[in-house]
């Protein structure tokens, strides 16, 4: 009689790797404009130039290239060599903001952004006035973040401007993993519905009027969880000043490797296009 080999453990957390896509600039044109929310909308652009498109991951992004004011189109980015360059002397560098992916529908051509609408800034106005017909360059993705999904349970937080990405979380792990979600937003009209298959504690965090960015929902929250026994991995998005108690807390308090834990500053107060490469913000293997 002959059993089958029982598969083993996974005890050594495995470590985030990058898989690269082809650096590519798409001129798309809105197919039809959602507000999912009333501070989010969905703009999905369509089009054969989304043909070979890459996305696989749930963090995974675009530039959005936003024309100039007057200007009917975008500063195209430079690329050479699969590698995004500085414009030559005399051009205008693009005026891009960084946005997660929400969809890809593949066989419909369809991609799928949610925007935030927060202030006067170039990305929130342009969402509030989008309509079918207008056009807008998508530059990207450069790459995937990668990890595999064999851990034993997941934390995830956000607020409302990394919501898409929780969101593609909540939707891409496999089914019957223990997952603990937590979102901030204005108020109970800004919840959303993700579908998933995962064993969801879904927490939305309400800050009522205050400002985005200065409040510790998501830290005091993080620091109540009873996190399950087995391996787990945390992901927390979000105002980078904010993010900085909740790493040190993932990390020294509850004594989580490196690689178990990726807290990523979406966004700073203050600063009109934050690079979250620029900084420890996005803390990872």
């Amino acid at each position: 009689m002959t059993t089958e080999a029982a598969v083993p453990a996974v005890t050594v957390p495995p470590r985030l790797r990058i898989v690269r896509h082809p650096l590519k600039y798409r001129f798309l044109e809105v197919k039809r404009v959602l507000r999912v929310t009333p501070g989010t909308v969905r703009v999905t652009f369509g089009g054969e130039a989304l043909e070979g498109f890459c996305e696989q991951q749930p963090t995974d992004h675009v530039k959005l290239c936003f024309a100039e004011e007057g200007a009917a189109a975008p500063v195209e980015p430079v690329v050479v060599d699969d590698t995004w360059v500085d414009a030559p002397e005399g051009m205008s560098e693009p005026l891009t903001r960084d946005y997660t992916i929400r969809h890809y529908r593949r066989a419909e051509q369809e991609l799928d952004i949610d925007m935030v609408l927060h202030g006067t800034g170039v990305g929130s106005s342009w969402a509030a006035a989008a309509e079918p017909g207008m056009k807008l360059g998508v530059f990207g993705p450069r790459g995937s973040e990668v990890i595999d999904f064999v851990h034993d349970w997941y934390l995830l937080a956000a607020e409302e401007t990394a919501l898409p990405a929780l969101a593609r979380w909540i939707e891409m792990l496999p089914a019957g993993v223990k997952v603990l979600a937590f979102a901030e937003v204005p108020g109970p009209e800004d919840e959303q519905v993700f579908e998933t298959a995962t064993d969801l504690t879904m927490t939305w965090l309400h800050r009522g009027t205050a400002p985005a960015g200065t409040t510790d929902l998501l830290e005091r929250a993080i620091r109540a969880a009873v996190l399950p026994e087995g391996m787990g991995y945390c992901w927390v998005a979000g105002e980078a000043n904010t993010l900085k108690p909740i790493r040190r807390h993932l990390r020294n308090d509850r004594g989580l490797l490196k690689q178990q834990v990726d807290v990523d500053g979406y966004w700073k107060r203050g600063t009109a296009n934050h690079d979250h490469h620029e900084d420890d913000e996005h803390e990872h293997a």
